[in-house]
């Protein structure tokens, strides 16, 4: 057995301990069971020996010099206490901190895959993989601060509307872990970092500009049968008002002739129904049919529908002197031209399914301008009767003046 010896263990008293011939444990008279070993050549290392449920346990902690003594004594006891609770005498190893990237995972596959479209996921994945991640993947959501979120928003800058998605979206993954138990609740870094002005851009195709796009769009189906069916994907937009996802992502399942209307299962406010107009209806009348293909616009391959329309609008709007039209215009137009129509912000909110009324509420100077029109008109009509009543009784007024 080594040599038993009550003293304080101390960084002076361990220091000054040596042993001869064989190596010896001296004991710390105030923590029973944490000792240092001692070694003919002077090296000292802490340990442990104490009874658990499975015995006799001892543990060695480490060499004195890099392990101090009263950091020895902290670890000693709480290994004893491990030991005669009945667990390991090694410490579990320390959870790795929850990071950035770790909640951007678990927010795409338990919030954004069973609220969202496919496109929309899509557009959260880029602001993650684009923004996010690569400027805090790697720091634990503990410790993102308030003036952290600021400088990501801030380095965005010059792409005010990407940097406003991916505050939204890093705002909304803080907000779920709140709600999940992994922050604690009011500790959202994004809560008060103030959004940039992104000035809306408003493009609507005058009458002219529409028959341009649709002698375009006969130059462009011309050129094969992707390419035609680029171009009716495009009327149907147009004639529709419906997004860019809800016509590429359109199956043969979904149009109903009989009804008379369209059946999105996947647009982006949730499944809805856009009635067809006769325009629409022959647009889909004059669309070759892919046979095997549940798809209304086919893509390239025999299973992929249409990905996109980008190079195909590119083309389109240069034959047709456009080129500062985007794809997303075309719904702006369709709007545009309800309104002058006479149609209720109410029903257009309908017809491009919106859920929310600001979506809407963005086309109601058109509105207003379409009032102002219909008022100049109104009143004109009658301001000519009132001046000409009033031209007639100063003609008489002034014949009865004569008379007289």
């Amino acid at each position: 057995m080594p040599k038993r010896a009550e003293l304080t263990l101390s960084k002076r008293t361990v220091d000054r301990l040596s042993v001869e011939g064989k190596d010896a444990v001296f004991w710390d008279r105030v923590l029973a069971g944490f000792g240092v070993r001692v070694y003919p050549s002077g090296r000292k290392i802490y340990v442990v020996q104490t009874r658990g449920a499975g015995g006799l346990k001892r543990v060695s902690l480490g060499r004195h010099g890099p392990l101090t003594a009263e950091r020895a004594r902290k670890e000693a006891a709480a290994v004893i206490d491990r030991i005669k609770l009945g667990g390991k005498p090694e410490a579990a190893p320390p959870e790795r901190p929850l990071t950035v990237a770790d909640l951007a995972e678990r927010y795409m596959e338990a919030h954004v895959a069973a609220n969202c479209n496919a496109h929309t996921q899509g557009i959260y994945r880029g602001s993650l993989d684009n923004h996010i991640l690569p400027a805090l993947g790697n720091v634990p959501i503990a410790s993102v601060s308030r003036s952290q979120a600021a400088g990501f928003h801030y380095a965005l800058r010059d792409t005010p509307r990407a940097a406003n998605r991916a505050l939204m979206v890093l705002s909304k993954m803080f907000s779920l872990a709140e709600a999940w138990g992994l922050a604690p609740p009011g500790g959202n870094p994004c809560r008060y970092v103030r959004r940039y002005k992104e000035g809306k851009r408003e493009r609507f195709l005058t009458e002219d500009e529409y028959r341009r796009i649709g002698r375009a769009l006969c130059v462009l189906e011309a050129g094969g049968p992707l390419q035609a069916r680029a171009a009716s994907a495009l009327r149907l937009l147009m004639v529709t008002g419906c997004r860019l996802g809800e016509i590429l992502t359109l199956r043969w399942d979904d149009v109903d002739r009989k009804a008379g209307e369209l059946r999105l299962r996947d647009a982006k406010t949730g499944a809805r129904m856009v009635p067809l107009t006769p325009t629409a209806e022959a647009v889909l009348a004059g669309i070759v049919r892919v046979p095997g293909s549940p798809w209304v616009f086919p893509g390239k391959g025999p299973d992929g529908h249409l990905s996109q329309l980008t190079t195909y609008w590119h083309r389109a709007r240069e034959l047709a002197g456009v080129e500062d039209v985007r794809i997303h215009d075309l719904r702006h137009s369709f709007a545009s031209r309800a309104l002058a129509l006479g149609e209720s912000l109410s029903m257009i909110g309908r017809l491009l399914g919106h859920t929310d009324v600001g979506s809407t509420a963005r086309y109601a100077h058109l509105a207003q301008d379409a009032e102002k029109t219909a008022v100049s008109k109104v009143g004109g009509s009658i301001e000519a009767d009132i001046l000409r009543l009033k031209t007639a009784a100063g003609d008489d007024a002034f014949s009865r003046d004569e008379a007289a």
